[in-house]
């Protein structure tokens, strides 16, 4: 089993720019968790669809990000000072999106902004929040030509 600090600190690497060391730190804490860690997983493979070299790789661990996120309540992030579990949606789902809309697969993309889009009520106000919804936005715009072209 795994504990918060160390997922923490290894996002703390990757988001520090030591990329390998972050990737190997996320790996060992994946690896550590159970199958009921469901909090514990979505964070780590939201973390870790991005250390991915193959676009595929990434949609993989955004569709795991994203199913171990059905099974996460507020209570399994309040350790780590998340308030609400449905803040983390959001961005859950412009990340599946974007990697879908990059593979082609521009109605599952179309599909994940709309409950991206929906799910962006929960986001705070504040500097994430803002983030993800502009995110959220970019990605409007790019299913849209994508749509039309």
């Amino acid at each position: 089993m795994t504990d918060w600090p160390a997922i923490t600190d290894a996002i703390g690497l990757t988001l520090g720019g030591d990329q390998p060391r972050g990737r190997d730190a996320l790996l060992a804490c994946w690896g550590a968790t159970a199958q009921h860690d469901h909090a514990q997983r979505c964070v780590l493979a939201h973390y870790l669809a991005d250390q991915q070299s193959s676009l595929a790789e990434e949609v993989a661990w955004d569709e795991v990000a994203l199913s171990e996120y059905a099974h996460v309540v507020d209570e399994d992030l309040a350790s780590v000072g998340i308030t609400s579990a449905a803040t983390l949606a959001p961005s859950l789902h412009l990340n599946l999106g974007d990697g879908y809309l990059r593979q082609g697969r521009v109605g599952e993309a179309k599909a994940q902004l709309a409950a991206g889009m929906q799910a962006g009520s929960s986001l705070p106000i504040d500097g994430y929040g803002a983030l993800v919804r502009s995110g959220l936005e970019r990605l409007q715009k790019r299913v849209q030509e994508a749509h039309f072209s």
